[in-house]
């Protein structure tokens, strides 16, 4: 890692940082000659499960990085990445520390959510030389794991809208995983109103897609974490930022269904960095029954 810093330089601490699923992640406080720090973030696949992902995600991270770079999207820099740990004990890339915190809290959401819409707005408007390979979908009909309770009519009739092909779309550059908890936010005390975003991150799954499918992604993830309403309510924000999407209803369901029922399979996956970070109200019994709710609310607003 040293022959990544600057001459002089050395590595003072390492701190853990929590909320990751799939890799783990640490800050580097880097000591400078000049009596100052700088901080990096060194993020790694150690976990069997994921290693073999990790070079996939960790190049189409690395050039993701590299290319907004000038863009005004807010993301990390990019400083060195070994994809098959050849220099590494694990598969790591070292980027650049951003400021900011993630946001989980309900307070301050109505001043957050349409910051995270403009936000999008603006990822979607990067113009990539090269695109991207073209988004996978992350579940299939037959892969659906329906919450317990739920209304199985309409589990059924959701996952029919999923079996039939995909809508025609215009591609954009997606993020892929944009959400609250992929966000960094500056929020300053006591008023959460003057929030504002210092940083996206998490950009290993990259794709080339439709704006509706990322739009989908984060509808899901404020619906388990504030409600079904502030699901149905980023769409409107998003449009409502300049955004366009699907001109149909049923186009639009599509996007919003597929996410919202790949979701279904990671419930558990999904609740556990939430409660670690403080939701603790939010077991996989309740984002279950709020991602039952959400899919209902949708299929009655667009079905």
């Amino acid at each position: 890692m040293s022959r990544h810093l600057e001459v002089g330089e050395w590595i003072v601490r390492t701190e853990a940082l929590h909320g990751g699923i799939t890799a783990e992640m640490r800050r580097l406080t880097v000591g400078t000659p000049d009596g100052g720090t700088r901080d990096l973030v060194l993020r790694s696949f150690v976990d069997p499960f994921y290693v073999g992902h990790a070079e996939d995600w960790l190049n189409r991270e690395a050039g993701a990085l590299t290319l907004l770079m000038g863009t005004g999207v807010p993301a990390p820099g990019m400083v060195a990445v070994d994809p098959t740990a050849a220099y590494c004990e694990y598969p790591s890339l070292l980027m650049t520390h951003l400021a900011g915190r993630t946001v989980l809290d309900d307070e301050g959401l109505e001043t957050r959510v349409p910051l995270l819409a403009r936000q999008l707005v603006a990822i979607h408007a990067v113009r990539p030389a090269v695109r991207p390979r073209g988004y996978v979908a992350l579940t299939t009909a037959d892969t659906v794991v329906v919450p317990k309770g739920a209304d199985a009519a309409v589990w059924a009739a959701a996952i029919d809208v999923i079996r039939k092909p995909a809508p025609p779309y215009e591609g954009r550059f997606l993020h892929r995983d944009f959400q609250p908890g992929n966000v960094l936010f500056d929020v300053p005390s006591p008023s959460p109103a003057g929030a504002r975003i210092t940083g996206v991150v998490d950009w290993a799954a990259t794709s080339w897609g439709p704006a509706d499918l990322d739009v989908a992604h984060c509808s899901t993830h404020l619906a388990l974490l504030h409600g079904p309403a502030w699901g149905l309510r980023f769409a409107e924000a998003y449009e409502e930022a300049g955004g366009v999407l699907a001109a149909a209803a049923s186009e639009r369901l599509y996007w919003r269904v597929r996410d919202g029922l790949a979701c279904s399979e990671e419930v558990r996956l999904v609740a556990r960095p939430w409660r670690e970070a403080g939701r603790t109200e939010l077991t996989t019994r309740a984002v279950g029954e709020r991602l039952d709710a959400y899919v209902t609310a949708v299929m009655d607003a667009l079905g």
